[in-house]
């Protein structure tokens, strides 16, 4: 069972717009990348992540993509707290991508997922994108269940990304 607000209490999700090297970002960024990491390695290699790896890859993807004017970092935070995080970032041709969307795993299930998605493709929208693209791993199963539910559809493969599985798109008319 999880932890539920007092009555008369209520617990809200906001998001925000974040500097994506803040203190805040950065263990967010360190959290995602662990977990997306260690589970691609304990599926196809029975291990988690080699240490020096992960910290080379963790300095490697600053996320500078992810600032304006053709990025935005989200954080979401529940009672205030950060929460979890979704970036976008505009692409040639009308399309912006959505990445790096993460919650921490005691905020999983309370509907901020589908919050920051939402609020991604507002911020996708003000930088004028006219198309969300996505892509993901099939191990991901939470996150594809995510995206079908919030309207992307499964399309062909728009990138060379090593990792990537499936591909979505979605209209932000």
């Amino acid at each position: 069972m999880g932890t539920f607000p007092r009555m008369g209490a209520m617990t809200i999700w906001t998001v925000a717009p974040e500097p994506f090297d803040s203190p805040v970002a950065t263990a967010l960024w360190r959290a995602y990348y662990t977990e997306v990491s260690d589970r691609w390695y304990l599926v196809h290699e029975g291990r988690r992540t080699d240490p020096d790896e992960l910290e080379r890859e963790i300095a490697a993807r600053t996320g500078s993509e992810l600032a304006p004017p053709t990025g935005q970092l989200l954080v979401g935070r529940y009672g205030g707290e950060p929460a979890g995080s979704a970036g976008v970032r505009l692409l040639e041709g009308g399309s912006a991508e959505l990445t790096r969307v993460f919650l921490y795993v005691g905020m999983r299930g309370r509907g901020g997922a589908a919050l920051l998605v939402r609020a991604a493709e507002d911020a996708a929208r003000a930088l004028g994108a006219r198309w969300m693209i996505l892509d993901t791993r099939g191990d991901l199963v939470e996150a594809r269940a995510l995206y079908a539910r919030l309207g992307y559809e499964e399309t062909e493969r728009h990138n060379d990304e090593q990792y990537a599985e499936h591909w979505f798109r979605k209209p932000l008319s």
